[in-house]
């Protein structure tokens, strides 16, 4: 079972995120006004999910699609030994502990905006 967050604050307004077998488990509201960066709301909407591992490309894939692409947003869940990191556009999939693809991802979360302090937490 892959399980994930991702920020109600970091979706397009109007996109629908439409996963079969997506379940939310849990929901909460959170001040984050001390580590918000640039342009990202003080309080974020936290929703933990699950989901079967066969639908973690489909997941990443409807991320990708609906996440905003200014303010440095981007969603992370895990699958089995990997760790899957998406933002607009694109999603990185590397097996946790793959030192030189977690920096990879790193460097690009940096060049579309990712606060410093955020980097370390997902990506």
């Amino acid at each position: 079972m892959l399980r994930g967050r991702i920020l109600a604050e970091s979706l397009r307004p109007g996109a629908v995120l439409d996963v079969p077998d997506l379940r939310i488990v849990r929901m909460w509201r959170e001040d984050v006004s001390a580590t918000a960066g640039p342009g990202q709301p003080p309080v974020w909407t936290l929703i933990d999910v699950t989901a079967p591992d066969e639908r973690a490309g489909e997941l990443a894939d409807a991320l990708s699609a609906v996440l905003l692409a200014e303010g440095g947003w981007y969603a992370d869940f895990t699958v089995g030994d990997d760790h899957v990191v998406i933002f607009a556009g694109r999603s990185f999939r590397y097996r946790r502990g793959d030192e030189p693809a977690r920096a990879h991802v790193v460097a690009y979360g940096r060049s579309v905006g990712v606060p410093e302090h955020q980097l370390d937490r997902g990506a």
